[in-house]
C-alpha cells in the first residue's frame, strides 16, 4: 500500500535517505556540559565572543554547523519515509478530507482508545493508511 510516486520522487527518497545517514547530530552549544541543553536540539551560537559562532580557534575550527547542504531534496522534504504526506487526525470526521493515494494518517497522541479505534475502523473502510495504529502490548 505505497503511494503512487514518480520514478524521480523515488530516486529523491533514496537520495534523502543517503543524506540523512551521513548527517551529523547537531547539538546545542555546550550540551555536553549542561543536562538541560541535551534535549533542546540545535540552537545557533549567538555569543558575542563565541569561537564556535565565528568558526575559529582550537577544537571549534573544524566543527560542522547546520547549513543548506544537509537538507533533503525539496520534492520529498517533509514526506514520511514510506512516501506519504502525513496528516494529523483528532476525529473520525477529519478522515473525509484525506486523499488515500498520497496522504497517510497519524492519530494525535491526545486521542483516547475509544475514538482511536473508531478512527482506525473508518480509515480501514476508506482505504487510508494509519502510521501509528493501536497495538496491544502482547
Amino acid at each position: 500500500m505505497n503511494p503512487n510516486l514518480s520514478k524521480d520522487k523515488i530516486r529523491m527518497m533514496r537520495v534523502r535517505r543517503r543524506i540523512k545517514t551521513r548527517k551529523p547530530e547537531f547539538r546545542h552549544f555546550e550540551a555536553h556540559k549542561k543536562l538541560k541543553l541535551r534535549d533542546l536540539g540545535w540552537r545557533r551560537p549567538r555569543g558575542r565572543h563565541s569561537k564556535w559562532r565565528e568558526r575559529y580557534g582550537g577544537k571549534w575550527s573544524g566543527r560542522i554547523l547546520p547549513n543548506p547542504g544537509f537538507s533533503s531534496p525539496k520534492a520529498v522534504r517533509g514526506l514520511h519515509p514510506s512516501g506519504y504526506q502525513e496528516v494529523l487526525v483528532h476525529t473520525p470526521k477529519e478522515l473525509e478530507t484525506v486523499n488515500p493515494e498520497i496522504q497517510a494518517v497519524r492519530i494525535a497522541s491526545a486521542v483516547g482508545l475509544k475514538k482511536r479505534l473508531a478512527i482506525e475502523e473508518k480509515a480501514r473502510e476508506l482505504g487510508i493508511k494509519v502510521l501509528n495504529p493501536y497495538s496491544k502490548g502482547d
